[in-house]
Formats: structure tokens, C-alpha cells, sequence
């Protein structure tokens, strides 16, 4: 019997292990969508203790802690930060076969060096041992991010935010860069008229623009994208249930905002005709400057509307949606591409029954212009654990070129989530490794290293362009 999390976790076989641990292991980290806050890196933060750290925001942790039967007190709510350490402390030894229980584990060893399982038992000898750490200048959250090797990051950032924390970043020398990723959502929740109005006051009082028409909203909101432009940003981003591409017209959409400044509920052909005309300005500007556009598709969001209520969005009660995702992808991307404005992107799939369908759409799009211009992109969400990693790698062997995907990323607001690379590293040389020991592929471990090494690190490198970043 194998030893948990020993050095050759998840490789099952020589090869395997010797394309881990000679070709990957060591290969810096390119963090191209995380969700990390600036502020917390501008201001090299330490972590009082390991649940403000570890349990705040979340949310993977907080849907297994429900599901073990933990108040809600313990989670979200006012129990003091060892008393919530504590219940998630009783909930890990029940983990077992969901990836929290590797994950937390790898971040234990990885970060503190501790091997020991965590339990009720063991739980206040960890506590304390984490927490005298974290206090320390080693484990501010600068030198968490620069001592896992990441070259890069890229946070998830609104239109609005005038990027001053990436700045101080830049401006103190920090050898990690920390770009912004250029998030709108919030700037066509068209379903949400009220919101969608406060953060429409909100640009304007950013900006000193009066927006009172379609036009000007688009142009202020350019400038934001200029904006991030010139602060090193390369990529836009966008959480969707579906990609929009219903026709419209530029008169249609004119009076459609004038229905949400004075404050009308839309109807829902007028919101999905809003939502494509968003969308497709965006795209445009994304190709204009080169940009890599990336969508995450499928999340069926706030399903628990009570609970929502009481500890607000993003709190572990969003899951797998299905929506119809073939044909408007399909036309979305077709008319970019009919318009010579298709730039680099991204697709992320949250429901595993659509992933040969985005793999293959992927495949329509690609003009050989650029190698791996349309990915499909890694596991995303619920689908980023060893059967989700798997099958993902495995469709897009099967429907394009692995050879040139972009690899991994965190997806993750934890400063301690840099492990899920090494994770992923693992599964992929564990497959590569089987397949040549089964005679699948050819004895070639030189060749296979490096592709191996692309998929880690190479192709992300090339693909952004972080290096012309300044």
C-alpha cells in the first residue's frame, strides 16, 4: 500500500513519475485568471490565523461543512474564527474521495510542512502551529505567491476600478507580476435594472461622463478598457450562463437603454438582445488590442434564494446549469470571425454532459493563424478535480490538439491555492506516462517532457504575451 500524498501521489507509473518530476515539478506557475485581491497583495498582508486565510470566501469548504451538518453560525456566520476552524477541522476526515481532502492536505504540507491528517484530534496543534507562521514576514502574502514559483497573475477586476493597487504593486518592485483581467458583467446585468442603474451612476461619477444614451455608455465604457490597457492588461473575462447572439438592431438597443435609464423592467428578448450587443462590443475591442477574451459558461447561480437572502452572493449556493450552449456559441464567434474580429479566447465549460460540444466548437475556429487561438479551456469549478481534470484532458485529445493548450490555472480567492497546479501537473503526466507504458504512444520521453512542459508553462507563455507587458 501506497503512502498518502507521498512523493509519486497520482503517478501511477515510472514514466509517469519521471515526466513529473524531471519535466514539470519545477517550471514556474503562469496564473492567468484567479480571483485574488489586489488589495490584500498591494498591502503584503499577513493572515492573523489560518481561517482567515484558509475558510473566508471559501465556498467549496463551506458547501461540505453544510452538507456535514455544520450551523451555518460556524460558516458564514459570527462564531469566532477557532470555533469556525474547529467545524471544518470535524468535517475533513468525512471528505474522503471529494478533492478537499487532497487539497486541504497539500496546502498543509505544502505550505507548512505539516504531513499530520487533519481531525478534531490534531486541529489545535495545527491551528496554533499555522497561525505562529502565517505572522511571520516569510508568510506575507507577496512571499506565499513569489516562494510557489508563479511568474504571473491576473485578478478578476470591474470597469470601474481605477486599478491603484495594481499600480503599488508595479510601483513597489514586486518581482511577481500582478495584471488585471478586464471583468464587465456587472455593466450588463440588464436582468437587474436597479443594479444595473447604481453602477451606471457609479461610472458616471468615476468618469464626470453624463450617460444618458447607448452611445456614451459605450464610450465611457472603452475608455475603462484603455485604461486597463495601459495598465498592463491582456485579458477580458466574463461569467455567463449562455454566450448571447440573439440579432438586434442599433435602434432596438438605443431604446432598450432608454427603457433601463428611466428605470423599466425589460422584457426577456430585450435583455438577451442587450446582453449580445454588450458582448459584441466587447469582443471588438478585446481584438483590438489583442487581447485574450475568455468566457466561463454554465453556472446556474443563487439556486437557494433564502440562504442567498441571508449570507449574500457567492456563498456556495450556485451549481451546474444547463442551458443550451451550441448555437449561440456557434454565432457569436461566427460573426467575429465573418468580420475578420475574432481575437484569442478561452472557453470554459461547467457542465461535463457539454464538454465535447465546446471542444469541437473550439475546432470551427481556428484559422491557423496562431497555435491554440480558440481553447477549450481547463476544468472549471466543480469540474476541477482528478475526474473532472481528467476528462477534460481527454476530450480535447480526442477533439483538438492537447499539445497546445494553455494549462492550468487557480480560479481561487485563497493565497493558499497554488497547489492545484501541482495537482493538475500530476494528473497530466500521470496520463501521458500511462499511455506510453501501454504502448500508446512511443517511448519518446524527451519529446513527451517537452510537450509536457508546454502544456505547463510554454504555451501560456507565448499564448498572453506576458513578457511585452511592462
Amino acid at each position: 500500500m501506497k503512502s498518502f500524498l507521498n512523493e509519486d501521489f497520482l503517478l501511477e507509473t515510472k514514466t509517469a513519475q519521471r515526466l513529473y518530476h524531471d519535466y514539470s515539478s519545477q517550471l514556474p506557475i503562469i496564473d492567468y485568471h484567479c480571483h485574488l485581491p489586489p488589495d490584500q497583495i498591494a498591502g503584503d498582508v499577513n493572515f492573523e490565523n489560518l481561517t482567515r486565510i484558509w475558510l473566508y470566501g471559501d465556498h467549496y469548504k463551506w458547501r461540505a461543512m453544510r452538507a456535514n451538518g455544520v450551523n451555518e453560525a460556524y460558516i458564514t456566520g459570527d462564531r469566532s474564527d477557532w470555533e469556525k476552524f474547529e467545524a471544518w477541522a470535524a468535517t475533513v476526515p468525512y471528505t474522503l474521495r471529494n478533492p478537499l481532502f487532497h487539497w486541504t492536505h497539500l496546502e498543509l504540507q505544502r505550505y507548512f510542512g505539516i504531513h499530520e491528517l487533519l481531525s478534531p484530534a490534531t486541529a489545535r496543534k495545527i491551528y496554533e502551529e499555522c497561525n505562529e507562521k502565517l505572522r511571520s514576514p516569510e508568510y506575507s502574502v507577496k512571499n506565499l505567491i513569489k516562494n510557489k514559483n508563479v511568474e504571473v497573475v491576473c485578478t478578476t477586476d470591474d470597469p470601474i476600478d481605477n486599478l491603484s493597487r495594481h499600480q503599488k504593486i508595479k510601483t513597489d518592485g514586486y518581482t511577481v507580476k500582478v495584471l488585471p483581467a478586464f471583468r464587465p458583467d456587472k455593466a450588463m446585468q440588464a436582468e437587474d435594472i436597479d443594479a444595473l442603474n447604481e453602477y451606471i451612476h457609479r461610472l458616471e461619477t468615476l468618469t464626470g461622463s453624463d450617460i444618458c444614451d447607448i452611445d456614451t455608455y459605450l464610450e465611457v465604457l472603452k475608455k475603462r478598457h484603455d485604461h486597463f490597457a495601459a495598465n498592463g492588461c491582456v485579458l477580458s473575462d466574463h461569467g455567463l450562463e449562455q454566450l448571447y447572439s440573439a440579432n438586434y438592431t442599433g435602434q432596438e438597443i438605443r431604446a432598450i437603454f432608454t427603457k433601463i435609464r428611466a428605470g423599466k423592467a425589460l422584457t426577456h428578448d430585450e435583455i438577451v438582445k442587450f446582453k449580445s450587443a454588450m458582448l459584441y462590443h466587447f469582443a471588438l475591442w478585446d481584438h483590438e488590442k489583442g487581447w485574450v477574451q475568455q468566457y466561463h459558461l454554465g453556472a446556474l447561480r443563487n439556486n437557494n434564494t433564502r440562504a442567498v437572502a441571508e449570507a449574500g452572493p457567492d456563498t456556495g449556493f450556485d451549481s451546474i446549469g444547463d442551458f443550451a450552449q451550441g448555437r449561440p456559441l456557434s454565432k457569436f464567434m461566427n460573426r467575429l470571425e465573418a468580420e475578420g474580429k475574432l481575437t484569442k479566447t478561452i472557453l470554459y465549460n461547467l457542465n461535463p454532459s457539454d464538454n465535447e460540444l465546446i471542444a469541437a466548437m473550439a475546432g470551427n475556429f481556428n484559422d491557423g493563424s496562431i497555435a491554440g487561438k480558440i481553447q477549450f479551456g481547463s476544468a472549471w469549478w466543480f469540474l476541477d478535480q482528478k475526474d473532472g481534470m481528467t476528462k477534460q484532458l481527454n476530450v480535447l485529445s480526442n477533439m483538438g490538439l492537447l499539445s497546445r493548450m494553455v494549462g492550468m490555472l487557480t480560479d481561487s480567492r485563497s493565497f493558499l491555492s497554488y497547489p492545484r497546479h501541482e495537482y493538475f501537473r500530476r494528473i497530466l503526466c500521470n496520463l501521458f506516462g500511462n499511455d506510453i507504458e501501454n504502448g500508446e504512444l512511443p517511448g519518446d520521453i524527451e519529446w513527451t517532457g517537452k510537450i509536457v512542459q508546454d502544456i505547463c508553462y510554454y504555451n501560456a507563455k507565448t499564448y498572453f504575451g506576458f513578457d511585452k507587458v511592462k
